[in-house]
């Protein structure tokens, strides 16, 4: 399969660590289009093989205003055995092969070997040694660049939920070269008081917390913009008439922001979170910790 490169021009710009693709695997993929489309003015893109001889393959591009931001796969193609509804973020590396060793050593499970992808380069899909679901990507053609406007609807920010920080990030450290920056947070509803960012060259790439949410599986967590309260309130004001789950409520933090979780159709949890849209995260994270519950 070649799928298009996650980058919208080739550049030779690799970031090991950070998260640069989203991709959503559905069991009910009319209703999961419906959904953001009506939430975000999401488009959709089925791929179709060259020259047509085997038709429509497996997935389908998701852009926001036109730029590429996702993929959406139809899991009712796959061959499984149970409902594995869910947002699968893709971390880049340098060295796939490498990072799918330290899988294994780790203790953790390979479930899709390195993959060569074509113009998006080679995948690999694990769960970490505390079960945490992601994919790896050495892209072909670059990674998209940091400092780009994130406007409203587009991703924000991605989070660990893990049963032990500490382990966590011994593991991520192996598979990329972070710097750990710990943030007090003053709030009631977190487990610990503090919310690890995980740097590379000073910038942060991703977080990582105790997780919040009693008997939940480990799992990665990623938040879309929303420029607003009063915005954020209407948009999850929207998501049971389309078939959606409010998983939390909207609520206020004592960090700043306002943050709401919710599922598609299909079950899938998608984190809603307000910012400043003059600030990217990748540097507004610098100054103030994100991101706890």
């Amino acid at each position: 399969m070649n799928l298009p490169a996650v980058a919208e021009k080739a550049n030779n710009s690799q970031l090991e660590g950070k998260i640069i693709w989203h991709d959503l695997i559905t069991d009910k993929p009319a209703l999961t289009k419906k959904f953001y489309q009506e939430l975000f003015g999401w488009q959709f893109e089925e791929l179709t093989l060259a020259g047509g001889l085997f038709g429509k393959i497996n997935y389908t591009l998701i852009r926001h205003n036109d730029k590429l931001i996702g993929g959406m796969i139809d899991q009712t193609k796959l061959q499984v055995e149970k409902d594995i509804s869910q947002w699968v973020v893709l971390m880049s590396v340098k060295d796939i092969n490498k990072a799918v060793n330290e899988v294994k050593s780790s203790g953790g499970t390979v479930f899709s070997p390195a993959t060569d992808l074509g113009d998006r380069g080679r995948i690999a899909i694990v769960a970490d040694p505390q079960g945490a679901l992601l994919g790896f990507l050495q892209t072909k053609q670059g990674d998209p660049k940091d400092g780009k406007k994130i406007v409203e609807g587009d991703f924000l920010w991605n989070e660990l939920w893990t049963k032990n920080v500490d382990k966590a990030t011994e593991f991520y450290q192996r598979i990329a070269k972070y710097n750990v920056d710990d943030r007090n947070v003053e709030s009631a509803n977190t487990t610990d008081k503090k919310y690890r960012l995980l740097k590379t060259k000073n910038t942060p790439r991703v977080g990582i917390l105790t997780n919040p949410v009693e008997n939940l599986a480990p799992i990665w967590v990623s938040y879309l913009r929303i420029k607003d309260a009063k915005s954020l309130d209407a948009l999850v004001a929207k998501v049971e008439s389309l078939n959606g789950e409010i998983l939390l409520a909207p609520q206020d933090r004592a960090i700043g922001g306002r943050v709401a979780l919710i599922a598609g159709p299909s079950g899938a949890g998608i984190a809603l979170q307000t910012w400043p849209e003059k600030a990217a995260p990748e540097t507004a994270l610098t100054t103030q910790a994100k991101g706890a519950m």
